[in-house]
């Protein structure tokens, strides 16, 4: 898959990820505009959450898809964005937890689309654990958490190179397969009952 196709697809799921927040917005100005006070105090927790969200979500997929930067370096901050992501995906009863370990900063951006691919397939909530061990990344869903068997079938066929479906919503996975193989690095699946990578 060559480059263009690939960034066609990132553009999309992030587009895809943000516009509904983007029109929460929209509506809760609209609402301003029209000077109704009467919910005056839910246009200020619509504004809240979704400018939360927004920012969240931009600043995660700038660090994960955009240029190398001095901010994948500071891995107290990726450790901050990443988990600000996972809380605007995550349901509040059901909260999406990052067990983030020590790792070199060569595994950054790898470390990132690695947890939002598990993140996409987590249902009603989980963890999801990364640590290096003889140079090698680990990054799996813990076992107590539920996972979706379709798409979990289809990352690990999009993965192997079994199937070749073009879906915004995989998009991180074939950025994450183009930047492995870029980096000379090599992907396997981890031998656990839930999805799990090891790369290295």
């Amino acid at each position: 898959m060559n480059k263009t196709p690939v960034t066609e697809l990132v553009c999309t799921r992030i587009s895809h990820d943000l516009i509904g927040n983007i029109g929460a917005v929209a509506n809760a100005v609209e609402l301003l505009e029209e000077g109704d006070t009467d919910f005056l105090d839910d246009i200020k927790e619509i504004l809240k959450v979704s400018s939360s969200v927004l920012s969240a979500r931009l600043k995660f997929f700038r660090m994960a898809f955009g240029l190398d930067n001095a901010n994948l370096t500071d891995m107290s901050l990726v450790e901050k964005t990443t988990k600000d992501y996972l809380k605007t995906i995550g349901n509040k009863n059901f909260p999406i937890n990052l067990n983030l370990g020590d790792y070199s900063i060569k595994f950054t951006r790898i470390m990132m689309l690695s947890v939002m691919i598990l993140a996409d397939i987590t249902i009603k909530g989980g963890e999801i654990n990364v640590f290096e061990q003889d140079c090698k990344l680990f990054v799996n869903i813990s076992a107590v958490s539920k996972t979706s068997a379709s798409k979990t079938e289809d990352i690990l066929a999009l993965l192997s190179g079994e199937k070749e479906e073009y879906l915004a919503q995989y998009a991180p996975v074939f950025y994450l397969r183009d930047l492995i193989k870029s980096s000379d690095l090599h992907l396997r699946i981890s031998d656990t009952d839930v999805l799990g990578f090891v790369i290295g």
